[in-house]
């Protein structure tokens, strides 16, 4: 029973550094705003230049805890704009400069975040994503003038949207668990609709429609809070006497499908290594798990792997391997009990038990 109790705060002690390193899981909401520039608009000779405008957005989305996640997302981006000009046989026939366009819409997007736990920073998620939706364009007051009459166009034409997405998050879990800041790069583009061009007066080539090209650079700054990452519970520690009379252990934990030592399972290898002096033990358990996604072939390689990984640390260390038996159980004792299949973070790890 102490032994189970020393391995369970074991467990919390090492859940401040677990939640860094998971992608998103469950629902989170994100919102951003920044620049937006928008490419020239061209179509029959017609050109509308736009001067540097701005872009915002909002999601709510579901993170499925292995780097994928699905979000529904609207967005809106708005640009004066610079120069309109309408050119036939090569020579310029009207200009302006008067009005503005946006375009807002909904969309649907799937991205995949990467961990860069084996690089040591457990706490920033690059991704990259797509999406596909629809988008209105509004044209307000867009001008074109020849000095005998003034065409406009206003009005909304929509059509198929879609876009590109390269990011990275950068988690808070000191401020708040789940709370992370984005920073985005997107383009985002519309299907090409029509817009007319109406002439009060009278004037040759103005007055008809065009289909002009839709698309946008947009660098966003934005914030997302993730509802599925739990905080780290509060515990208060058992009496020091309580520990000296069981067995010093330790637990490893590792991302899900790997081997590899993060800094956090490096540390506490290295206390482990200490320990060994202190209480003075004569031989040191070091017991590999997997958690149920995989099979049971795969889950036992899997977790000596792991196993070997910790035993080299610890050898590296100065712990002699002639005093280490090293041993791996696959997924056949699980520290939080699961269905097969489920991706228990508590049960990838390795048990380091000084005896």
């Amino acid at each position: 029973m102490k032994l189970k109790n020393s391995l369970m705060l074991a467990t919390i002690l090492a859940l401040p550094a677990l939640a860094q390193a998971q992608p998103v899981t469950g629902i989170y909401v994100g919102a951003g705003a920044g620049g937006n520039i928008r490419t020239n608009a061209t179509a029959g000779g017609l050109t509308v230049k736009t001067e540097t405008g701005w872009a915002a957005v909002g999601s709510v989305g579901y993170g499925f805890g292995n780097g994928f996640r699905a979000e529904i997302e609207g967005n809106y981006r708005y640009n004066n704009v610079n120069t309109t000009s309408l050119s036939s046989g090569g020579s310029t026939i009207a200009r302006s400069s008067a009005g503005s366009l946006a375009t807002y819409g909904a969309m649907l997007n799937g991205f995949y975040e990467f961990s860069l736990t084996g690089f040591g920073l457990p706490s920033i998620f690059p991704y990259l994503g797509a999406g596909l939706g629809y988008g209105q364009n509004w044209w307000n007051r867009v001008g074109l003038s020849n000095g005998s009459a003034t065409a406009r166009s206003n009005g909304t034409n929509g059509n198929l949207a879609y876009q590109g997405i390269a990011g990275a998050a950068f988690n808070l879990p000191a401020v708040a668990p789940g709370l992370a800041v984005t920073l985005e790069y997107r383009y985002y583009g519309v299907l090409d609709s029509s817009q007319r061009f109406n002439v009060n007066g009278t004037s040759t080539g103005i007055n008809r429609s065009y289909s002009p090209t839709n698309g946008n650079h947009s660098a966003i700054l934005g914030l997302r809070y993730n509802f599925g990452a739990a905080p780290a519970p509060v515990f208060a520690p058992p009496p020091v006497a309580q520990v000296q009379t069981v067995a010093r252990t330790y637990l490893v934990f590792f991302d899900w499908n790997r081997a590899d030592l993060t800094d956090r399972a490096r540390q506490i290898i290295a206390e482990a290594a200490t320990a060994r002096t202190t209480v003075r033990s004569t031989r040191i358990e070091v017991s590999g798990h997997a958690d149920r996604s995989g099979s049971d072939a795969y889950n036992q390689t899997l977790s000596m792997r792991r196993a070997e990984a910790v035993a080299a640390e610890l050898t590296r260390r100065g712990v002699p391997r002639a005093e280490m038996v090293i041993q791996a159980f696959g997924e056949s004792r699980p520290l939080v009990p699961t269905a097969d299949g489920v991706r228990e973070p508590q049960n990838r790890r390795v048990e380091i038990v000084l005896k």
